[in-house]
């Protein structure tokens, strides 16, 4: 009877130990994934910011190659016809002022667009911590479900590796630690 009510007591223990695991797995699951679709946001935003930067600075540049070739065309005109040279250097002078102003807007648009991109890059990063850490509390959720079930404190031991991988990753992606997970990614990419 003793011997009964010790494993039972062991069981509770168990129990016990694997429901709190459990609590403990999910709320960092929880507060991971609010703040790893605010990420997501992020990214969609700025990775759309980029694409109207972008844009512009085609639109610029293609501004720009028409002005020069407007040019071109203004400089031909002026050597088939001379005596049109002094009529042609007002339009001439408001070209090259067109060239000059789309240059340096297109220079700030596409510096404005790299900015957007690497800003895009860095909330990858992180939200390839979150995609790591999201991962190991899952994995560990469904170890400390395996102890529960089998009553076998081996697979617990599993859930408590697998979570304190991912709450490490978890606390990366919060902190915004420089730490590159790629292989992992690329594993399970």
């Amino acid at each position: 009877m003793e011997l009964e009510i010790s494993v039972e007591a062991e069981k509770k223990y168990l129990n016990s130990l694997v429901a709190l695991t459990v609590v403990l797995l999910s709320v960092f699951m929880g507060l991971g994934k609010l703040k790893d679709d605010n990420i997501v946001q992020a990214r969609q935003l700025l990775k759309a910011d980029a694409v109207d930067s972008w844009s512009e600075y085609q639109s610029k540049k293609i501004k720009q190659h028409l002005a020069e070739s407007s040019q071109r065309q203004a400089r031909l005109l002026e050597l088939a016809n001379p005596a049109a040279a002094a009529a042609l250097r007002p339009e001439q002078a408001a070209i090259q002022r067109d060239i000059a102003r789309y240059a340096a807007e297109a220079q700030v648009l596409q510096l404005k667009a790299k900015a957007k991109e690497q800003g895009f890059e860095e909330l990858n990063a992180r939200h390839e911590l979150f995609d790591v850490s999201d991962a190991g509390l899952s994995i560990a959720v469904a170890c400390a479900a395996v102890a529960a079930l089998a009553a076998n404190v081996i697979p617990l031991l599993c859930a408590w590796a697998f979570g304190a991988l991912g709450v490490f990753f978890w606390l990366a992606g919060f902190a915004g630690w420089n730490i590159h997970p790629g292989w992992i990614v690329s594993l399970l990419g």
